[in-house]
């Protein structure tokens, strides 16, 4: 099994610039150049202003030294998925029917961000519309395959050093396989936790905020400093939301206890899937038990498909009939089988959607994680496909905390993600669960 990376931290860096013995303007300076000197054949990066975010860096240093308020993220680079709204770069949602979209305001996730110090380093490389169109992203470990998608420029410029954090999204499997195939941490919070305000819409239900991150801590502090009620977000909810740096930080009261759920496409996975995930199950001190899937989970596939259609189809109305000859044949595709999803279908979806996230709420009382795989195998080559999203079909249906571990590796030696899967709303139990779980397979070893 693969160590996940244990490097200099996010918190690492921000101390640094706190104490002087560093600058924010020489860590992006170097990112930049990074950027620069490897882009060209990896194509993480739809817009980059280096000279900006080296200037917002300066800012950053100048409010240190002036003993301002500093953030949780003062003077992190980070990079912003290109269906974030920012008033200051372009927003392209992937497709050329906008290349040239400027929008006017900030997204809340990009105000965010700022308020907690951080630098928008620029806009990574999405899928068209975020959907399953393959992107010009590749693969950091091995160019000739694919990052997976549809966060696939966030993912790979994380997993290249090219900024240590980075924001995706995730309406199926978004963000967690871009982050098995690329070998870092990512993590999608329970939907309402971080507000999709001036984010691309394609489905009102499913889409979530996803985050990268090369520490399962920085990860935390990340989803700390975008967490927050807005009201003019459907899902966002007004109530406390989980602190996720204190979840991951404490120590757990017992050893936590894992589910192993036999999905109904277990068949699809990989050898290198099915024998990694065995040996990891199989490490002496991990309470598990193995469980059959309930039949009701192939209608939730089934269900996850009909709103994710539904919505679509009528989120990109505006592209599907007035910019018809600039989308890809992938998605267009898509709108032809959505035409047929009829209201009655859509509404005995959200209605299987409301009994699902009522079960987890009662299973989770007796279990802390469900431990599964993040995708059904290593990165496959490009192609066609960002690869099948469908390992996190089910949760991302109800909402659930995941969180992608780079832990195993197939035999292209390329890496593959360990998933868990947490309690609607208990995203610092989530997280104290993986960080109990990566501290132990350490001292396994």
């Amino acid at each position: 099994m693969n160590k996940p990376n244990n490097g200099q931290t996010v918190r690492d860096i921000v101390e640094l610039f706190k104490e002087g013995s560093s600058t924010s303007e020489a860590y992006v300076g170097g990112c930049a150049k990074l950027i620069e000197e490897s882009d060209s054949e990896l194509h993480a990066w739809q817009h980059i202003n280096s000279e900006q975010a080296i200037e917002a860096a300066k800012v950053c240093d100048e409010n240190r030294r002036a003993n301002r308020p500093m953030g949780s993220l003062l003077g992190i680079p980070v990079g912003v998925k290109d269906i974030f709204d920012t008033a200051d770069m372009p927003t392209t949602y992937g497709s050329e029917a906008y290349v040239d979209n400027q929008p006017e305001e900030h997204c809340a996730v990009v105000e965010k961000l700022i308020e907690a110090g951080a630098v928008i380093m620029g806009k990574t490389v999405t899928t068209e519309f975020a959907f399953m169109h393959p992107s010009v992203t590749r693969n950091p470990h091995n160019r000739a395959f694919t990052p997976g998608g549809s966060s696939s420029g966030s993912a790979a410029a994380v997993a290249a050093g090219h900024v240590p954090l980075a924001i995706g999204s995730q309406t199926n499997g978004s963000t967690i396989r871009p982050a098995s195939y690329c070998g870092i941490y990512g993590f999608k919070p329970s939907e309402g936790i971080i507000s999709r305000r001036g984010a691309l819409e394609t489905s009102s239900t499913l889409d979530q905020v996803g985050l990268f991150a090369r520490d399962l801590g920085d990860i935390a502090v990340l989803a700390d400093s975008l967490a927050g009620y807005d009201h003019s977000d459907s899902n966002s909810y007004i109530d406390a939301k989980p602190p996720m740096l204190a979840g991951y930080l404490s120590a757990a009261p017992v050893e936590p206890n894992f589910a192993w759920i036999d999905m109904p496409y277990a068949d699809q996975y990989s050898t290198d899937v099915a024998e990694g995930m065995e040996e990891l199950l199989q490490v002496p001190g991990i309470r598990l038990d193995r469980l059959p899937a309930p039949q009701s989970f192939s209608v939730l596939i089934a269900a996850h498909k009909v709103i994710h259609e539904y919505e679509i189809y009528r989120a990109l109305e505006e592209q599907r009939l007035e910019h018809p000859e600039k989308l890809s044949s992938t998605i267009q595709d898509v709108f032809v089988g959505a035409a047929a999803v009829t209201t009655e279908m859509y509404e005995e979806a959200l209605e299987v959607r409301q009994g699902a996230i009522d079960w987890f709420s009662q299973f989770f009382l007796e279990f802390d994680a469900v431990i599964t795989p993040s995708a059904l195998s290593e990165a496959p080559k490009l192609g066609d496909s960002t690869g099948s999203p469908i390992c996190s079909t089910v949760w991302t249906l109800c909402g659930l905390p995941c969180l992608s571990l780079p832990l195993l590796q197939g035999e292209q030696e390329l890496p593959i993600g360990v998933q868990l899967v947490g309690s609607r709303r208990e995203d610092d139990r989530l997280l104290r669960t993986a960080a109990w779980l990566v501290a132990h397979l350490n001292e396994s070893d």
